[in-house]
């Protein structure tokens, strides 16, 4: 659980940085900074994944869904076959 949180807080972070370097750039070429240009940066920035850290975040996360699921399904199967037994 704290695994996937760090990773959430790794993209999270990435995600705001380039939202605030867009936001930058946009300032210093003269463009007005309004909401509509808040929520572009922002979804722009978090559809980004030029990152290697944001990538290796992304990949952290899935590892450890996947390695949940599995370890569900073997816990699962060990119980099943107890309460087979016990029966």
């Amino acid at each position: 659980m704290f695994t996937v949180f760090a990773g959430m807080v790794v993209i999270g972070l990435k995600a705001v940085q380039h939202a605030f370097t867009i936001l930058e750039k946009i300032e210093m070429a003269g463009g007005v900074i309004d909401i509509k240009t808040v929520t572009d940066a922002a979804a722009q920035a978090s559809s980004t994944s030029d990152s290697v850290i944001y990538n290796l975040g992304l990949l952290l996360i899935v590892i450890c869904w996947v390695f949940g699921i599995v370890d569900a399904y073997i816990i699962g199967k060990k119980k099943d076959l107890e309460d087979a037994n016990h029966s």
